[in-house]
């Protein structure tokens, strides 16, 4: 069930971009939480990632890095899912994203661990009659058929992605900023063709190739999701994670890649997830992510012609 917080209901927040008072069908984007952890193999936390989040965007203004306004944009936040079953919880999330996706409506999802993109893209899935294609920035390929016995694991994301009607096979799915492979992931790839530009490539290659090369491969689905994972990030950047790994992409990199995607794919909704507060004192990983969310929304402003 989708509940509201204080601040999930003053108008201040989100870059006092929040409209209260309308509905979905009212604004030009929806936000929402989805605070659960239940689904990580390491350390927990992220559960606090949209509450922290959300009562840190009063601060926040509604310009892009490159001097950009977007604050005509309508934003509308709908709440957090809050529900202990995770299969009630799961079964919620898609279906308030088929009615989001049904509609055209724009949205931006917040974890929780990734496990909660397992039913946002089963929610995208049910709402189209077309193949879509998925951008997964992570330092994980979440490729598990299912981690520590959980076939619904933060590991196990993209897996059950290929289980879905739209989802045709790999070539649905590009994955940037890779640098840790569990063992099944490992005889997985041996065998089957993985769309993945590591860390290191994005560092060898430039980021400027790989966005090239992304945009390239995406650009035959008329609608693409974006899924951010903060650990996607070097640690030096956003250390409040639950399994952070050593020599991720670091900002202007990640910053340059969202720019690209944004500006020549139609990515049509976007999520960005493991951000844990309670691991990170200073909230480095929580501004990372509202930086992030911010950019997006610029990107996103521009292309409906929102920009001022």
């Amino acid at each position: 069930m989708l509940k509201k917080d204080k601040y999930a209901k003053d108008s201040g927040a989100w870059c006092n971009l929040n409209k209260v008072d309308l509905t979905e069908k009212d604004v030009d984007l929806v936000v929402f939480g989805i605070p659960f952890d239940g689904g990580v193999s390491y350390r927990s936390g992220a559960a606090q990632g949209p509450a922290v989040l959300r009562q840190n965007t009063f601060t926040s203004t509604a310009f892009t890095e490159h001097f950009e306004d977007f604050s005509s944009l309508k934003v509308y936040d709908a709440g957090d899912f809050i529900e202990e079953d995770r299969d009630k919880l799961f079964d919620e999330v898609a279906k308030y994203v088929e009615f989001l996706v049904r509609e055209n409506i724009f949205f931006t999802a917040v974890g929780g661990d990734h496990s909660v993109t397992i039913p946002i893209e089963a929610g995208i899935d049910k709402a189209l009659d077309e193949q879509f294609g998925i951008i997964h920035i992570d330092a994980h390929f979440d490729l598990c058929d299912s981690l520590n016995g959980d076939p619904l694991s933060h590991g196990s994301v993209q897996r059950r992605a290929l289980e879905l009607k739209n989802i045709a096979g790999l070539e649905n799915i590009c994955f940037i900023g890779i640098r840790s492979i569990e063992p099944e992931e490992y005889e997985f790839k041996k065998d089957n063709p993985v769309i993945v530009y590591s860390a290191y490539d994005c560092h060898n290659l430039g980021i400027e190739k790989v966005s090239q090369r992304v945009i390239e491969q995406m650009s035959k689905f008329s609608k693409v999701y974006l899924t951010l994972d903060i650990d996607s990030l070097d640690p030096a950047y956003a250390p409040g994670t639950g399994t952070p790994q050593f020599g991720g992409l670091y900002s202007r990199q990640l910053l340059y890649l969202l720019d690209k995607v944004f500006k020549d794919l139609n990515i049509i909704a976007f999520d960005v997830v493991e951000v844990a507060p309670s691991l990170d004192p200073s909230l480095t990983s929580m501004f990372a992510a509202r930086k992030i969310i911010t950019e997006c929304w610029g990107h996103y402003a521009r292309k409906i012609g929102k920009l001022r």
